[in-house]
């Protein structure tokens, strides 16, 4: 019997397991995407004491830290968490085998936001993408568009103006809203073009990516033709679980906790983009720090 299982390989749940093992709890990771979605991150430079990182690097190092100080990891995914007749948890996973614990941290994080226009789906993985760090290298010296204005987007924009002969940015206000610091790199790139006031109505092609349709003319034109798409419009909370354990939620999907982490459901904590902690603000280092408070409140919590 686990005193922690931990669900998600993100950095709420590694940061919760150096926590929970430096306290002494037996604990296990369960995660599809080994450090979560920072894995794929061009480039970190607001984590202390890393003036910059890759997101492989920094979620290697994150795994590594976790698993020296004697976590068990296993990749794989739930499929459900359920309760017994004792309080313990028990977690079918999709392998087949049940993985049971005192105690139960939801740390799933996020799942990136989709477009909802014709075409999307049927030309993913044949020009549309939403990742340009893993997909990225596909599109050397040709045409992307990226949609977004956010950190992710223009980061995005960034790294692929080091890679394609022409970058789009395609937002939908009049102003990015991304850090000072990534708009400022992209402004120096002479091969990176801001489309303002614009959404995507339909991504065309017929075996591959052939141009989008906008709702507002760029150029005299309403298509715009590119080779690859890079969708960057950020993430829902991945909350399938914990919905079907009986976790309450807010109006807008995210888990409810206390200050230390907890959900309504006893023995449950959660932690990271999730929840409506560190007042949402999607960040690794809050994701961390969630992690962290919440393995402190499990140890109280099985002392007790």
């Amino acid at each position: 019997m686990n005193d922690l299982v931990i669900v998600g390989a993100g950095p709420a749940g590694l940061n919760a397991s150096v926590y929970a093992s430096r306290y002494g709890l037996k604990n296990i990771i369960i995660g599809g995407i080994p450090g979560g979605l920072v894995a794929n991150t061009h480039e970190i430079g607001n984590w202390l004491g890393e003036k910059s990182i890759s997101g492989f690097d920094f979620s290697r190092k994150a795994m590594d830290h976790a698993k020296i100080l004697g976590a068990e990891i296993k990749p794989a995914m739930v499929d459900q968490i359920k309760k017994d007749t004792g309080g313990n948890f028990e977690l079918l996973l999709s392998d087949g085998s049940v993985v049971r614990s005192k105690t139960v941290l939801i740390a799933t994080g996020s799942k990136h936001r989709n477009l909802g226009v014709p075409g999307e789906k049927e030309l993913l993985g044949k020009g549309v993408s939403y990742c340009a760090t893993c997909d990225g290298f596909f599109y050397k010296d040709k045409v992307v568009g990226i949609v977004g204005g956010s950190d992710s987007a223009v980061s995005a924009a960034a790294y692929m103006a080091d890679i394609a002969e022409k970058v789009y940015i395609i937002y939908r206000k009049d102003k990015l809203r991304a850090e000072n610091f990534w708009v400022d790199n992209i402004e120096k790139r002479k091969n990176v073009e801001i489309i303002y006031n614009t959404n995507i109505k339909e991504i065309i092609g017929k075996d591959k990516l052939e141009k989008v349709l906008l709702d507002n003319p760029y150029g005299g034109k309403n298509e715009l033709y590119i080779d690859g798409l890079f969708i960057e419009i950020g993430f829902a909370p991945s909350i399938a679980l914990a919905e079907d354990l009986g976790v309450e939620t807010d109006e807008d999907g995210y888990i409810k906790v206390e200050s230390d982490g907890r959900t309504s459901v006893s023995g449950a904590w959660a932690a990271g983009d999730i929840t409506t902690g560190s007042d949402k603000f999607k960040q690794i280092i809050t994701a961390a720090a969630e992690g962290a408070i919440a393995a402190n409140s499990i140890h109280n919590y099985l002392k007790r």
